[in-house]
């Protein structure tokens, strides 16, 4: 399981800086991948909000999605990110495509959100919290932490907090879905999208960090 941990959390790009700081911007991909999380749901609502064309809307979101990946491959930098971003637009393409409905791009993000939520809603049950999967190997303690109860409750409430930000997304965007208000739509999943997520993640590392534990762990 430890070796199953690690591996998620050299996927997941969480990252510190040189003062030991978890590195918000690195961790989300850099201002790259701020651009390639936001343009492309942004540029549908736009060109939806002034066209009321699905099919145009639809192809300026997978045609700026397709030239990041592109510019990933050309520039032979990483292309998890681009990749895994343009499979994304695509199935929300498809899906609103089907249906015949703007307000449904949006609807696989709905559904991933609240699978993520609840993922990590099992993983505290279970005492596996996301967060310490996503932090403890980066602060050197492997899965130790798990053998100190004060760290499983700090990574858990870290956890809560992730699950928070998602939760949130959901409580204001799925009333905007249901009432097919896309302008609105659309500008709250660029703000509570990843920049939200980044503020999420900073509070969480806080949360838990070690330091913070000490003086609530008894002396051995």
């Amino acid at each position: 399981m430890g070796a199953l941990a690690g591996q998620y959390a050299a996927k997941a790009g969480v990252r510190q800086d040189e003062s030991g700081r978890i590195d918000v911007l690195q961790s989300i991909g850099g201002v790259r991948g701020l651009a390639e999380s936001i343009l492309p749901g942004l540029l549908f609502t736009v060109v939806f909000t002034v066209t009321r064309d699905l099919q145009v809307s639809l192809v300026a979101a997978l045609a700026v999605s397709a030239i990041f990946t592109v510019v990933r491959l050309v520039s032979r930098t990483p292309l998890t990110q681009a990749i895994s971003g343009l499979v994304g637009v695509a199935i929300c393409a498809f899906v609103a495509n089907r249906t015949g409905n703007a307000e449904d791009f949006f609807l696989p993000g709905f559904i991933t959100n609240a699978a993520y939520i609840l993922g990590m809603v099992i993983s505290i049950a279970v005492r596996w919290p996301l967060a310490g999967l996503l932090f403890g190997f980066i602060r050197g303690e492997g899965v130790d932490w798990r053998k100190h109860a004060s760290r499983v409750r700090a990574y858990s409430l870290a956890t809560w907090l992730i699950i928070a930000v998602l939760a949130l997304r959901l409580i204001v965007q799925v009333p905007l879905y249901l009432a097919d208000n896309i302008a609105a739509l659309g500008a709250t999943r660029v703000a509570m999208g990843v920049p939200l997520y980044a503020l999420g993640l900073w509070f969480a590392w806080l949360v838990s960090r070690p330091d913070a534990q000490k003086q609530q762990d008894p002396p051995a």
